[in-house]
């Protein structure tokens, strides 16, 4: 091991992502867990706010001059061993740390924007624009000194889609906060009667976005066939509400009283749900990783994900997995674990043993470690 190091994690701006900044949180903390002798420093971009159309475009052009060029440019005159780009949509950083002859390590989490383009319809107000930034910046990563991808699947498509070297790129998990746990019987059917749902109704849980890739409403397909073949459920929504397209199909199917939005909870919120639910539902199309399937189950809650990019690696034997696109067999799925109890707590104690491999203790020592290696 070397000696104590000086560490500048670069962060998004101030609530520019709450998964990058759960992620950048997490790091820091697991760092000055296994690395207490280390400085660790964070930086971030300040982007302005505007208040009218005039000034959107002007806080538009100053966002770009802050993330592009004051910012970079104040990388030079931060004194640190190493620089961690936390998310692949900073990796342009890498063009400037190179010329400074700065070594860097960028965290890649997901290049959905490569491998699925229509995804990024509708997510901003000059799309090609956008879009274009966006590509430029992740190109970045081929710059860095090493590449930290969250799962072997987006290892994967980073080797594909930016013919980065595979031994220039090491998998490293995400990991799941020790707040998310199990809480008691009494405190979990107490939260299910505030919320007026008695212990006969199956409790269906999506967390996350609204993005087209989370698949949201083949979630709403399956509760109306649950319906019909009279089971009892309701689904509850966290995060993002039901866009229009979901909001038409609930009145269209008579879904009102089987659906719940549930807001953006706070954590300690978040948890007493994930505990309260019975099934997270998560067909989602793409994820890099899939971090609601590991609260879900350190929760205690049983997961029924896709069968597709990184959520097996999540998963494991832990949840039952399927085809994100068959209505049918996530409702048999469902109805399976609704009638075999036994069943679903064996997912559960599966569930619980395996989160216990990802903490962000683990996640931060292998970064130490590539760290180090990055400067040896």
């Amino acid at each position: 091991m070397m000696g104590p190091m000086r560490v500048a994690i670069l962060r998004r701006a101030p609530r520019a992502s709450f998964s990058m900044d759960v992620y950048a949180d997490s790091l820091v903390k697991g760092l000055k867990a296994v690395r207490p002798d280390w400085e660790i420093m964070e930086q971030s971009p300040v982007l302005g706010k505007a208040s009218s159309r005039q000034s959107n475009l002007l806080a538009g052009g100053r966002k770009y001059y802050e993330r592009y060029w004051r910012y970079p440019r104040s990388l030079q005159r931060l004194d640190a061993d190493i620089f961690h780009v936390i998310d692949h949509s900073d990796g342009y950083l890498g063009y400037w740390l190179n010329f400074y002859k700065k070594k860097n390590v960028v965290t890649c989490h997901d290049l959905i924007n490569l491998t699925q383009p229509e995804s990024f319809k509708g997510r901003a107000r000059f799309p090609v624009i956008s879009l274009s930034a966006w590509k430029f910046a992740v190109q970045g990563m081929q710059t860095a000194d090493h590449v930290i991808a969250v799962s072997a699947h987006t290892k994967k498509d980073t080797v594909e889609h930016l013919a980065i070297a595979s031994q220039k790129i090491t998998v490293v998990p995400n990991a799941v906060d020790p707040t998310f746990r199990l809480l008691s019987t009494d405190q979990t059917d107490s939260f299910r009667e505030q919320m007026g749902l008695d212990r006969g109704t199956l409790c269906l849980l999506n967390v996350g976005s609204n993005n087209a890739r989370k698949n949201v409403l083949t979630i709403l397909k399956v509760l109306a066939s649950l319906k019909d073949q009279g089971l009892s459920a309701h689904f509850w929504k966290v995060g993002a509400d039901f866009d229009l397209e979901q909001q038409t199909y609930i009145k269209r199917h008579q879904l009102e009283d089987l659906t719940t939005y549930l807001g953006q909870p706070d954590e300690d919120k978040l948890v007493q749900i994930y505990n309260a639910a019975d099934i997270l539902v998560a067909p989602s199309l793409y994820e890099g990783f899939g971090l609601t399937l590991l609260e879900a189950m350190a929760c205690g809650t049983a997961v029924v994900a896709a069968n597709v990019t990184a959520m097996p690696e999540v998963v494991g034997d832990a949840g039952v997995l399927i085809d994100p696109m068959d209505v049918d067999a996530i409702a048999t799925a469902i109805q399976d674990l609704s009638d075999n109890s036994a069943h679903r707590k064996v997912l559960i104690e599966r569930g619980l043993k395996r989160v216990k491999q990802f903490t962000w203790e683990k996640t931060a020592e292998q970064v130490a470690n590539i760290y180090e290696q990055v400067l040896r």
